[in-house]
């Protein structure tokens, strides 16, 4: 929106031509989403906390630490959506269609959250929606953004499926094989991050961290000079998803202002499952599902723990971990929230400089 005026401007005055360097509407992206989520913050935390008929649920299997959270007001993804929406509005280029795609997959499974909170908490339903319905529409809206960008696919490029550290290693994908990568990867990390999401702040810093890291990658993919240089799958226009990238971390770190611990807010599965959504369509868009998985390690352990632990108490009855998924197992050994919480946080900055260690690895 913002950008058009700025290009009809700098026609007129050399100045407002900074608008077209794609960096400096990252970092205006990230400062603007940064601001608007500290504005916006209590406004919103204050109609959350009015619904006051159910705040967080919390389980009464978990730790006793957790009980003082009852009544702590959820659904607070809602001031990172709009953050980020009103933020690439104004400073992303609304020709590309990567950017419209990424927001779609961001609203859509902001909607699934959005109800599944809703039924919680006014509904009085500690359940939420029924799994059924959750995973079917979660499916529809992973295999429509599958079969966009499979019609869309500009070049070779874009529907290849590249392993990092092996520059020679890139398997062309075809329909189906393509629709189910963008599936799994979309679907799966929704709901590997709202299974993260579990303790104060866990979840957004590393889906912060692990959006700085894509935004490396969707600015180089974006670039023909680098990308040749670096030996990266080429993907016109993709460059423009740093600004989305860059607006989820000012958003982020904004909700972390109030949702570091103790929690003013928390995120809920309207935030969660739009967050992961968002980091998984990226990830297939730059060509490096992989690559998320090694940055996004933390909700890839998440998900595994909790599938290990059904695993063995369907087989053997007995349980791998105190509790899943494993964040709670350690707090059940003993350790403090923050420093389960400052851990986390620690493994994913050292698993994100890995993944772009796989820029030069090749």
């Amino acid at each position: 929106m913002l950008l058009e005026l700025f290009r009809w401007l700098g026609q007129l005055q050399i100045h407002f031509g900074l608008f077209n360097y794609l960096t400096f509407r990252a970092i205006l992206a990230a400062l603007t989403s940064l601001g608007l989520s500290l504005w916006w913050g209590p406004k919103v935390i204050r109609h959350l906390a009015s619904l006051k008929s159910g705040g967080q649920p919390i389980r009464t299997d978990g730790p006793q630490s957790h009980f003082s959270k009852a009544g702590t007001p959820t659904m607070g993804g809602v001031l990172i959506l709009m953050t980020i929406l009103a933020t690439v509005l104004l400073l992303g280029d609304l020709r590309n269609k990567y950017v419209w795609i990424v927001l779609f997959a961001m609203v859509a499974y902001g909607a699934i959250g959005w109800w599944d909170d809703w039924i919680k908490i006014v509904k009085r339903d500690p359940n939420g929606m029924k799994s059924r319905w959750k995973y079917l529409l979660q499916s529809i809206f992973g295999l429509g953004i599958g079969i966009y960008l499979w019609n869309f696919a500009a070049v070779p490029a874009a529907t290849t499926f590249y392993v990092p550290l092996f520059k020679s290693v890139a398997l062309p994908l075809a329909g189906i094989g393509f629709i189910t990568i963008v599936y799994l990867w979309v679907v799966g990390f929704s709901n590997a991050v709202n299974l993260t999401d579990g303790l104060d702040g866990l979840a957004i810093m590393p889906s912060v961290m692990v959006a700085c890291g894509l935004g490396a990658f969707a600015y180089l993919s974006g670039n023909a000079e680098f990308s040749k240089y670096l030996q990266i799958p080429a993907v016109p226009g993709a460059g423009e998803l740093l600004i989305i990238c860059s607006a989820i971390a000012g958003a982020g770190l904004g909700f972390l202002w109030f949702n570091t611990y103790p929690a003013m807010v928390f995120m809920g599965d309207i935030g969660a499952l739009a967050l992961g959504a968002v980091l998984g369509t990226i990830a297939v868009i730059v060509r490096q599902e992989l690559v998320l998985v090694i940055m996004g390690g933390i909700f890839v352990i998440e998900t595994l723990s909790v599938m290990i632990q059904v695993a063995s108490f369907k087989l053997t009855g007995k349980r791998v971990f105190r509790m899943a998924p494993i964040h709670h197992h350690f707090e059940l050994k003993g350790w403090p929230e923050p420093r389960v919480i400052v851990r986390f946080w620690i493994i994913t900055v050292v698993l994100v400089l890995v993944g772009l260690a796989t820029l030069k690895v090749r």
